[in-house]
């Protein structure tokens, strides 16, 4: 999945994924069954729908439900997946800022009193900032 490029500016939510193979026929076997992945899932504009992905779905950097998140990943990825754990939200400088600005103007959503805290809250220390290079 690519990131979403706006003019909000771009950001990702990483994920690490581990997944199953299951042959299809008894003949067949497949060592190692399990394989790790990186997954990625382009993070909506700040105020446009979907955008409160991180506060519907992680806590403190963390999966609030790995259950129902790993249902999301095995129907994107069409395979069966042991787990899924949230890695960060890799943003550039201008969509950080708008997102910052966005919850700003409505801290009571988030039950916080400051912008820090509320990113704090949901995504923990799991912000990476990159350059438009990386």
């Amino acid at each position: 999945m690519k990131a979403s490029d706006s003019p909000a500016g771009t950001a990702r939510y990483k994920f690490r994924v581990r997944f199953r193979i299951e042959p299809s026929l008894a003949e067949v076997s497949v060592d190692p069954a399990e394989f790790e992945t990186t997954l990625y899932r382009s993070a909506d504009p700040p105020g446009e729908a979907g955008w409160l992905f991180f506060r519907d779905h992680l806590w403190r950097g963390d999966l609030g439900d790995e259950t129902y998140l790993q249902e999301v990943a095995e129907d994107a990825l069409g395979v069966p997946v042991v787990s899924v754990s949230f890695s960060e939200l890799q943003t550039d400088q201008a969509y950080l800022d708008a997102l910052r600005n966005e919850i700003g103007g409505q801290l009571d959503e988030f039950r916080a009193e400051t912008v820090d805290e509320a990113l704090k809250k949901y995504l923990g220390s799991s912000i990476h900032v990159v350059s438009r290079g990386e």
